[in-house]
């Protein structure tokens, strides 16, 4: 078996100071700013509304409670929370794709993505791009897909009467 010299272990722990401090370089710099971009949002033209909606990356629409604005969180217990699903990111990742896109702090801790101060939520029983089975739920507010450009308020379109749930 052949041995190592001195000099060979001082090669080799200079490789390694060097390789350690480069990656944390690398590192550093590519989050420099503390965070990184992720797109979460697009825009889709919706048909049956004839609105062009904020959806997901794989086209499910977003829609946000006429209540939950400024900081004020409804859709907190386990029941609401089955039907409206938040559209959370991990901390230090600002959501893109659409201008006004923001996080807030939910009570549980997770970042949220909101869009011009609403936060935003997918249906469960929206299954597929296109498909906006939650306009209209009524509980402490109005569920409604968000119109893209437009303010703080979601799309305000006639739909069925939705029975009311209580959370």
């Amino acid at each position: 078996m052949r041995r190592i010299g001195k000099r060979s272990w001082v090669v080799i722990g200079v490789a390694v100071v060097i390789g350690l401090t480069a990656a944390a370089l690398v590192t550093r710099s590519s989050s420099a700013s503390g965070s990184t971009t992720r797109q979460v949002v697009k825009t889709a033209k919706n048909a049956s509304l004839g609105k062009r909606i904020l959806v997901t990356r794989g086209g499910l629409t977003l829609y946000s409670l006429s209540a939950e604005r400024h900081g004020r969180f409804i859709c907190t217990t386990r029941f609401c929370l089955s039907l409206w699903k938040p559209l959370v990111v991990p901390a230090g990742v600002k959501p893109t794709g659409v201008g006004g896109l923001a996080t807030v702090k939910r009570p549980d801790g997770k970042r949220q993505v909101a869009y011009r101060g609403a936060p935003l939520y997918r249906f469960v029983q929206d299954m597929r791009p296109g498909q906006v089975k939650g306009n209209g739920f009524r509980d402490v507010g109005v569920w409604r897909p968000v119109v893209a450009g437009a303010a703080a308020k979601p799309a305000v379109t006639p739909s069925p009467s939705r029975s009311s749930y209580s959370y």
